[in-house]
């Protein structure tokens, strides 16, 4: 059972298709059902080369090809994350042709509000370079924001080739696997 802000009424999830935006539309998904909020899946885009470039050589084929592939997108991480709507959640698609922060501080505008975003990968230096879409929010949203880290790859576990972490820690293959039947 997962514990949300109490009195929130819509769950808006920022959707990339990134492992940190797949967490946050799962914990939405499980946070949705216990609470019976709406949720309100977000993807923002901008055209490649961003409005500058576009503005200056328009083109209304192109503009509905990218409006189409957002979309696609979007129902890609929704079957990734999810296998698919859920018949049991109150779900909206929301596509905006806008940058990722600013548009999610706008579709989250109330205060019985819930922002939940990625937090992007770990690391300074990939922060440097990413993370700036929950940075936006956690600093302009008018609403509680959850920023929620993508989960930690095998690697970041310890967890590699060739059973590194078995011969590391001198546990056996049996004690391992006792283990992981005692957690289940």
């Amino acid at each position: 059972m997962i514990d949300v802000l109490p009195g929130a009424a819509r769950l808006v999830v920022g959707v990339s298709g990134s492992p940190a935006s797949l967490h946050a539309l799962r914990y939405a998904r499980l946070a949705a059902a216990s609470s019976g909020a709406q949720i309100a899946a977000v993807h923002a885009w901008v055209p490649p080369g961003g409005d500058l470039a576009e503005r200056r050589c328009p083109s209304a084929a192109l503009r509905r090809a990218w409006a189409a592939a957002a979309g696609t997108r979007l129902t890609d991480a929704i079957d990734a994350a999810w296998g698919g709507l859920p018949p049991d959640l109150d779900v909206e698609l929301v596509i905006i042709r806008a940058e990722p922060g600013p548009a999610l501080v706008q579709v989250a505008d109330s205060a019985r509000d819930l922002l939940v975003v990625g937090a992007g990968q770990r690391g300074a230096l990939r922060r440097m370079w990413r993370g700036k879409v929950s940075r936006y929010c956690l600093a302009h949203a008018q609403c509680p924001v959850l920023a929620l880290p993508q989960p930690a790859t095998p690697r970041e576990m310890g967890i590699g080739r060739g059973g590194w972490l078995l011969h590391r820690r001198e546990l056996t293959l049996d004690q391992a696997l006792r283990d992981w039947g005692t957690a289940a």
